[in-house]
């Protein structure tokens, strides 16, 4: 019995072993993950998410390697200018690994590779220009840092996605003396605006006297226009009823003459009409009446009248 029982623990321990192995010959790779396997201690292959089985004792998986973007603050460092100022700089990466292959194999120290060859590229790169444009021209250094450090890393399988200069501080003294110059373009552009506003406001108020004077001068021409044109009216229509006062008048003389012409009056008749044209003559404002010797001429001299109007 007693061999039967070492039997059994030989087979449960193998049983044991056998589990051990199996379970450490599986991985299970997470999202936005990638492991590299090692087969003997050459590259074998690359592990995506998911579930894998590899071999014990033969094949080793290496730390996995984060596929996400990646995010590196680096503490402040000097910076000398072209213009010889010295001046501390902060800056931020942000990089993604793009060949898991080429981050394992080609640098030992992905992470202290990428900070010394940043500090590097600033200082070269702002090396090269003077402290106003330094400053005044950040995204255009951010976007030159970045082209010279991606094709830096890009034979590690890192891609430089972004490059952040998040303060730039100039010496004490350099500080002081900007706010200085800041402050006075301040007085200066509030001197310039207020009198900008003061010019604005001379302009308006010139203008709209102006347009007062141009408003009144155009409402006395209205108005003479007016006047002149209601005194014409008046004038054409005073000629108007004078004319046609005239075209009655001698409209009643032609009716009169041709009544004459019908009737045909004879002698007796006439000579009534100048004793009736005489009284009217006598009361009118003359001084002087001259009478005719002849009354019998006068109906005459009416006679011969009727007698043109006939013709």
């Amino acid at each position: 019995m007693p061999g039967i029982n070492v039997v059994a623990t030989f087979l449960y321990l193998v049983a044991i072993l056998v589990f051990i192995v199996a379970l450490s010959s599986i991985r299970v790779i997470r999202q936005s993950t990638v492991g590299v396997v090692e087969r003997l201690g050459s590259f074998h292959r690359t592990m995506p998410n998911g579930l894998h089985f590899v071999m014990p004792f033969i094949d080793k998986v290496l730390p996995l390697i984060d596929l996400r973007e990646h995010v590196m603050d680096y503490p402040p460092i000097p910076v000398i200018t072209k213009d010889n100022v010295t001046m501390q700089i902060d800056t931020v990466i942000y990089y993604q690994v793009t060949d898991p292959i080429k981050a394992t194999y080609e640098i030992s120290n992905l992470r202290g590779a990428i900070e010394k060859i940043t500090q590097t590229t600033i200082r070269n790169v702002i090396g090269d220009l003077p402290l106003d444009e330094t400053l005044t021209s950040r995204e255009r250094v951010n976007t030159q840092l970045r082209v010279i450090l991606d094709e830096a890393t890009d034979k590690w399988g890192v891609k430089v996605t972004r490059i952040e200069l998040k303060s730039i501080e100039p010496p004490r003294d350099i500080r002081d003396a900007m706010e200085k110059q800041m402050r006075a373009e301040r007085d200066k552009r509030a001197q310039i605006l207020s009198a900008e506003g003061e010019r604005a406001a001379n302009i308006l108020t010139s203008e709209g006297r102006k347009q007062a004077t141009i408003l009144e001068a155009e409402g006395h021409r209205t108005r003479a226009i007016l006047a002149a044109e209601a005194d014409r009216q008046k004038r054409i229509l005073e000629a108007e009823g004078e004319a046609q006062a005239i075209m009655t008048v001698y409209q009643a003389r032609a009716r009169g003459l041709t009544m004459l012409k019908e009737v045909q009056p004879d002698q007796a008749l006439l000579t009534i009409q100048g004793f009736d044209a005489l009284r009217e003559v006598a009361n009118g404002q003359a001084t002087k009446i001259i009478i005719p010797s002849d009354l019998a001429g006068l109906a005459g001299t009416l006679k011969a009248l009727v007698e043109i109007a006939k013709d």
